[in-house]
């Protein structure tokens, strides 16, 4: 387990990148150069202002410096406010707090401007410390930030995770020996992160605490078995956090959705049929995959009508739940229904189920006694216990 996790921040923490191509351009054609409005500007998010318009401009150092403070000029006032937090940041700096990590950034970026926009998302309380460079001394190098804030920190080198969506920062990391991860939301590839020597890459926030934590596993190959009308399976290897590997059989699935109906009378809504892989009839609630496209809401109506021929005046969401995650990606999106009329089933050719109506203390007894043992129904049984009574609903 890392004991502190060290963020950039440009392409990181915040999409920073309309304020600062919109601010990017602005300098550029007040001082004449003639630019692309459909340029890819990305390359100007990760290292320091004044070495990008040298390095992609051809500015002399002495005209690059005019064109940071034109640059300034704008984004001071106008481009320092025109980001977001990618989704997912907040709650990630507030597992990880959760799990005792200190927090960090480590940017290019001017201090000022990162506390200004810590502050604006109402997420500078995560942080342990901050560094970024001042204006006077803009073209610090992204080891020596590194280095500062491992120092401001007091934390070991191989205590600390350095979490980054551009080249510098994983040169920083390896420049002060330390781990690095490619964040795969921001600005860079995975072939820039391969090529840089990213300890490990990050498709999602959600993964940087599975690597703090020790967790982590990152695919490394995958190798298809099978491709079925409605699973595919794979045997994948896998790199884990103690650099390790090992072998993954996974079924991919399209998830599907199941709808828990109660009447008036306080009945279930229940079907019975024949599920061929336990060779058994069971109890179950209507359900069905996801078609391609679709809105699993639309699914749930759809799965609802077709199966029990019901409609319902409110659908209200229970959740999700992972059926089986230690060998399939499945999701099944649980969905209760209530004011419920009756239609005409319209069943698959090969669908062939009983519809029964079963008070709500039946199933539940019949679900204690193990004699339906269905996740899903088992599951929105007790989801919809708690729904109604958390909305005080009888």
């Amino acid at each position: 387990m890392y004991k502190a996790v060290i963020f950039d921040f440009d392409g990181t923490v915040c999409d920073t990148g309309e304020g600062i191509f919109n601010s990017t351009r602005y300098a550029l054609q007040s001082f004449g150069y003639k630019i692309d409005e459909n340029e890819d500007l990305s390359f100007m998010i990760g290292p320091p202002l004044l070495i990008a318009f040298q390095e992609h401009y051809g500015a002399s150092a002495a005209e690059a410096e005019e064109l940071v403070r034109k640059y300034r000029e704008r984004y001071t006032n106008i481009g320092l406010y025109e980001c977001e937090l990618y989704g997912g940041i907040p709650e990630l700096f507030e597992a990880l707090k959760r799990d005792g990590c200190a927090l960090a950034i480590a940017s290019s970026k001017p201090k000022l401007y990162i506390e200004q926009l810590l502050d604006k998302f109402n997420i500078r309380k995560y942080f342990d410390s901050v560094c970024g460079v001042d204006f006077q001394v803009d073209c610090e190098p992204k080891p020596q930030i590194v280095a500062r804030c491992i120092e401001e920190l007091g934390v070991d080198k191989s205590e600390a995770l350095i979490v980054g969506d551009r080249s510098y920062d994983i040169e920083g990391a390896s420049a002060n020996g330390i781990d690095s991860a490619g964040a795969l939301w921001g600005y860079g590839t995975k072939f820039e992160f391969i090529e840089s020597g990213a300890t490990f890459i990050a498709e999602k926030p959600e993964d940087i605490e599975a690597i703090a934590l020790g967790l982590y596993e990152q695919t490394e190959s995958v190798n298809g078995i099978y491709s079925g009308r409605i699973i595919t399976v794979h045997n994948d290897e896998v790199m884990l956090c103690n650099r390790k590997t090992a072998e993954r059989e996974c079924v991919d699935h399209p998830g599907g959705v199941a709808v828990i109906g109660i009447t008036d009378e306080d009945e279930i809504l229940l079907v019975r049929q024949f599920r061929y892989p336990y060779k058994e009839t069971i109890y179950e609630i209507p359900a069905g995959k996801v078609e391609k496209g679709e809105d699993p809401y639309d699914t749930g109506i759809r799965e609802f009508k077709e199966e029990c021929g019901a409609t319902a005046d409110e659908y209200f969401s229970l959740g999700e739940i992972y059926p089986s995650p230690g060998y399939t990606n499945e999701i099944i999106r649980l969905w209760g229904a209530r004011g419920i009329h009756f239609e005409e089933q319209e069943l698959d050719d090969d669908e062939f189920l009983e519809i029964h109506k079963m008070k709500y203390d039946v199933l539940m007894d019949k679900i204690m006694s193990g004699e339906i043992k269905d996740a899903k129904t088992v599951a929105a049984a007790f989801k919809l216990k708690e729904y109604l009574k958390r909305n005080d609903i009888s």
